[in-house]
């Protein structure tokens, strides 16, 4: 028997760690979304995106997120290196913010660490709500949440 995989004590079960297992995800993900769905009443749950390219159709940048209960999680955000600081990034969370609108939703929240983009965010109306220490190279993951509408 390997270290990954260690019987459950009395219950005759198999406790097993592996690799990325893209059918656990999917039924984790449907259960859970069950779970949620009877604990909240909100079952309706729409995945979306926005992206924007370039006269080539090369991928200029980005953003997937979710509509859920009201809210639009912002999952991603990137605009290629090369096109930052031309307005992609406010344009791209705009476009998602009216999408989740169109959703139904009346707020927003997303995650960036420090490294990344949190005073984009706070430009753009999103108040930060709470930090995650413990981010390599001393970073933080900061929570962001904008009221919409």
């Amino acid at each position: 028997m390997s270290e990954a995989t260690k019987p459950a004590q009395g219950q005759g079960a198999a406790l097993t760690v592996g690799e990325h297992d893209p059918e656990l995800v999917k039924r984790l993900e449907d259960g859970l979304d069950a779970f949620n769905a009877a604990a909240t009443g909100h079952a309706e749950e729409a995945e979306f995106s926005v992206r924007v390219a370039d006269a080539d159709g090369e991928l200029i940048g980005g953003l997937s997120a979710r509509a859920w209960g009201g809210l639009c999680d912002i999952h991603l955000l990137w605009v290629r290196e090369d096109s930052r600081g031309q307005g992609w990034g406010a344009k791209l969370l705009r476009a998602a913010e009216e999408e989740g609108i169109r959703r139904g939703c009346d707020r927003a929240a997303v995650s960036s660490y420090t490294f990344q983009a949190p005073e984009f965010y706070q430009r753009q109306g999103y108040e930060e709500v709470g930090r995650l220490p413990g981010i390599p190279g001393g970073h933080e993951d900061v929570f962001l949440y904008k009221k919409l509408g």
